[in-house]
């Protein structure tokens, strides 16, 4: 900015004409300069004044605090003020409910206390108790009691083998059920004469080993007929050895509804077995005339029903007696 161009104009031409045709030179209008370099102030047009550092209008000035951050500062600790407020008052809280507590716990125990000795006091007086007290102890016998009989020596020897025995005993009801297969039962016999009731060198071999009676009975199934017999023996011993030297066969039973089988040609089947003092034998064979081949599977199993069934039967009866004589022994 230049100093010099304020004053008045000379007349009324020109930019500052000098009146003698010159151009007018303000011996102030020149820059005046420092000796040290500064620039000194014109006394007819001075320099601004500096600004004012308070003066909060001044744009080249810094700006002023942050009234923003410092009311969140003042909040945020009016905040921390109220919680440790809070926080005492909790604690304060906690603090007197558990003296109030302890207070209410010593008080009823004091009162529990009391009111046990004034029970106490008003019990009557515990009586005199004998001094001896010695009970007779319960006495146990020193034998063993003796083991449950074995059903098997019921029906080893004649000597216990006392039980009713009769082709009823033996084949009771009118068919026989093994699984899904039921037979129904024919005719029944019973001979003294054992050779009697058999067929081939069966016979003899019953006698020699002391054959004392034989049991039948037929059942018949699909056209297949199969006659039980059992020889009764006095000892277990007998019966085993018959079994063992078995040759021959039971003869065959008809009657009460099955035909004659396994007689004049067609080829049976036929087993020996023994149990205690009882030797079973089967005979089975095609109520035609059929033969039973190696492969036929109904006959085959038709005449293991059986047998299986008098071996059962066989069986009950030991365990019947030795039943009875166990509820005997017990009664005594």
């Amino acid at each position: 900015m230049s100093f010099g161009q304020g004053g008045p104009q000379w007349g009324s031409g020109g930019q500052n004409q000098d009146p003698y045709g010159g151009q007018n030179q303000d011996p102030y209008a020149a820059q005046r300069q420092d000796p040290y370099g500064g620039r000194l102030q014109d006394p007819y047009n001075p320099l601004p004044a500096p600004p004012d550092p308070f003066d909060l209008r001044a744009s080249s000035q810094p700006e002023g605090p942050d009234w923003a951050a410092l009311a969140d500062a003042s909040e945020a600790r009016a905040r921390r003020k109220r919680w440790l407020l809070i926080g005492g008052g909790a604690l304060a809280t906690a603090a007197i409910a558990g003296i109030v507590a302890t207070a209410i716990v010593s008080s009823n125990s004091d009162n529990a206390a009391q009111a046990s000795d004034k029970n106490a006091s008003q019990l009557p007086a515990a009586p005199n108790l004998p001094g001896d007290t010695t009970q007779p102890e319960p006495s146990f016998s020193s034998v063993a009691p003796l083991p449950p009989p074995n059903p098997k020596e019921f029906i080893s020897s004649e000597k216990k083998d006392t039980a009713l025995l009769s082709a009823e005993t033996l084949f009771p009801g009118k068919k026989m059920t093994m699984g899904d297969r039921v037979y129904a039962k024919g005719a029944t016999a019973r001979t003294g004469t054992c050779p009697s009731a058999t067929q081939g060198a069966l016979g003899r071999i019953l006698d020699t080993n002391g054959c004392d009676q034989v049991f039948r009975a037929t059942y018949s199934k699909d056209g297949i007929a199969v006659t039980v017999g059992v020889a009764v023996f006095g000892t277990e011993a007998e019966a085993k050895k018959a079994a063992r030297q078995a040759d021959g066969n039971v003869a065959p039973l008809p009657g009460a509804g099955i035909a004659t089988f396994c007689k004049g040609g067609p080829v049976c089947r036929f087993t020996a077995n023994s149990y205690g003092r009882y030797a079973y034998f089967t005979a089975t064979g095609y109520t035609k005339v059929k033969s039973v081949t190696k492969t036929d599977s109904k006959a085959f199993a038709a005449g293991d029903d059986l047998a299986e069934f008098t071996f059962r039967q066989i069986v009950r009866r030991g365990e019947a007696q030795a039943s009875a004589a166990a509820t005997a022994a017990a009664g005594q």
